[in-house]
């Protein structure tokens, strides 16, 4: 009698489909080689790569010193702040039209509020299984449309900002000693002195005051009759103020 011949397979129904047992995965010891427990081998693994990590960040950090501007001056009105480079995309998209003046709310709140809320809901809106980029043309289109718009903008950001001057404006001056108490002080601030040679006189859209060359008359004449970008008739004080703030800023060194 050959193998197997006349031999029949019958099914028990007395045995529920129910009591199936679940598929429970075996136990990573069943794999010797290829899984790690968690703690605290694969933990351990994890901290050292983040040590060297920050090691690493720590050496960058000691070696190149941040590109640090002067300290603020509300005073100086003239200085255009700009963001670092992983927000020049949405500094750049306030810039447009239908971004800016009455519709900045659009631009600063609700088309980066749309964005980041699609990204947020996007793992419970498309719960397809597939993972393939080519079998989920809306969620691969719209990724792509994402990334293409900030490259887009952080471009049109940095290609049209003028660099030399953001250097000028945020160079670090000498600091100057100013009396703020004296009245001379006063009389600047009131006239709008201040706002473009600086809360301490060190310079600002305007040129330093500190440790002119000036003579007091010169001082005078300027003040009252402009020279270069400055206008006449700026200062609108007495001329007993006006040989005040000559002399007081005379006083001043650098």
């Amino acid at each position: 009698m050959h193998r197997g011949k006349g031999m029949k397979f019958v099914g028990d129904s007395r045995v529920p489909a129910n009591n199936r047992k679940p598929n429970i995965p075996k136990d990573y010891s069943e794999y010797p080689g290829k899984t790690e427990a968690f703690y605290p081998d694969f933990l351990l693994k994890e901290w050292l790569v983040g040590a060297v990590f920050l090691v690493g960040f720590l050496c960058l950090v000691v070696v190149e010193p941040p590109p640090l501007e002067r300290i603020a001056d509300p005073t100086d009105t003239s200085y255009i702040p700009l963001p670092d480079w992983y927000f020049l995309f949405l500094y750049q998209l306030l810039k447009y039209t239908f971004a800016s003046g009455p519709y900045n709310a659009i631009g600063a709140f609700i088309i980066p509020g749309i964005a980041f809320t699609a990204l947020l809901l996007a793992p419970f809106i498309d719960k397809g299984p597939k993972r393939r980029p080519k079998d989920r043309p809306f969620a691969t289109g719209f990724m792509l449309l994402a990334i293409a718009s900030i490259f887009y903008l952080t471009w049109e950001a940095a290609a049209h900002h003028d660099w030399e001057a953001s250097k000028k404006q945020g160079a670090i001056r000498d600091v100057v000693e100013v009396d703020k108490e004296d009245p001379a002080y006063e009389i600047l601030e009131e006239n709008t002195c201040l706002s473009c040679h600086g809360g301490n006189l060190e310079g600002g859209s305007a040129p330093a005051l500190a440790g002119t060359d000036l003579s007091v008359d010169e001082i005078k004449d300027i003040a009252k009759n402009g020279v270069g970008n400055m206008p006449s008739g700026i200062f609108q004080g007495t001329d007993e103020e006006l040989q005040q703030i000559a002399e007081f800023i005379k006083s001043i060194e650098k």
